[in-house]
């Protein structure tokens, strides 16, 4: 506990003590008021007097006290007390981009993956996130960011938009429908290249130029979930893909959403195989335990750990000291009526 201003709280005594030393110096002299009664002396003998005389003198007692409490509490308050801290903040230096392929065959899995993630932003501190989806083109939902209210708040739309039954969809029965205009609103952006579907490689490139702030020393992470099942022609096909992200030291998570029929396919034998070649992880992304282990990967991932200026924060503490100036003040408003009486 510190005063901002201490030398106000000094001059508030030096004034209290010099109008002490003014009234001590005139007590006992009669004031302006005063009148002079002959043949009075006998009333101080009287015990009733001195009693009254007595609780007189507690009470103008009681009333320099209070007077005093109510002083040194404004002279306090006056002079600002506050509690000084020194805070060194350890900028985050983790980025994180959620890469989704949102092609029909998807969706099912990115509504799972996206709740998961929700539920692990809880234990971020400082990371980057963003989230990107894809289809024959990319969107980009959200950019590295560590608004983690804002990121909950889009995660929480894509869960829900994603979470559309698009299995048992039928155009013509409208019972169907139900989110519909959600998942439409939420891939809207995706599908600008007619008759191309799941572009793996111009997706996942589009999530590598997402990492802003080269010149950092940052640790910079993609999760990928996609089946692989490419229909089209991309500009990037998945290894080149690959090349890029491991070219810009962003290290590579797969997490394979294809059907059970296609485990072991050709698609799943690519993508395995050029996500750990470029040294990355690949899981089955139906597994629950999937998204949980790349972020503990993730975090335990050696970054350089940014120190920021230190700052002295200045945290008012009033409360005692005003509580004091209203205990005085009440007292000596109560105390001067007493006198009066």
């Amino acid at each position: 506990m510190s005063l901002v201003w201490p030398w106000l709280l000094g001059g508030c005594l030096v004034v209290v003590a010099g109008v002490a030393a003014v009234a001590w110096r005139r007590r006992g002299e009669p004031s302006g008021d005063a009148r002079w009664v002959a043949h009075t002396e006998y009333l101080e003998q009287l015990p009733q007097v001195q009693r009254a005389m007595r609780r007189y003198q507690l009470v103008r007692v009681a009333g320099v006290v209070a007077l005093v409490l109510a002083v040194v509490g404004a002279g306090v308050l006056a002079a600002r007390p506050v509690q000084r801290e020194v805070v060194t903040e350890r900028l985050g230096t983790r980025d994180i981009v959620l890469c989704l392929d949102v092609s029909g065959s998807m969706v099912p899995f990115d509504s799972a993956i996206t709740a998961t993630f929700a539920d692990l932003v809880d234990s971020f501190s400082g990371e980057r996130i963003a989230l990107s989806v894809f289809n024959s083109t990319s969107r980009t939902v959200f950019p590295l960011t560590d608004d983690y209210t804002l990121v909950l708040e889009e995660l929480e739309t894509a869960r829900r938009a994603l979470s559309f039954d698009i299995e048992g969809f039928d155009p013509e029965d409208p019972l169907t429908w139900d989110g519909l205009e959600e998942i439409l609103g939420f891939i809207s952006g995706t599908e600008g290249v007619v008759g191309e579907s799941s572009l793996i490689g111009d997706g996942l490139a589009t999530c590598a130029l997402l990492f802003d702030e080269q010149a950092t020393d940052r640790s910079r992470s993609i999760i990928l979930a996609t089946d692989n099942d490419v229909l089209g022609e991309p500009i990037y096909t998945l290894p080149q893909a690959v090349d890029l992200v491991s070219g810009r030291d962003v290290q590579l998570y797969g997490l394979y959403g294809g059907d059970e029929s296609l485990r072991g396919s050709a698609q799943n034998l690519e993508f395995t195989t050029a996500v750990e070649e470029s040294g990355g992880m690949t899981w089955f992304a139906e597994d629950p335990t999937a998204v949980r282990s790349v972020i503990d990967d993730v975090t335990a991932q050696q970054a350089v750990a940014l120190d920021d200026d230190p700052q002295v924060l200045l945290i008012d503490r009033p409360g005692p000291w005003f509580a004091l100036l209203v205990i005085g003040l009440v007292g000596l408003v109560a105390l001067r009526w007493r006198a009066r009486e």
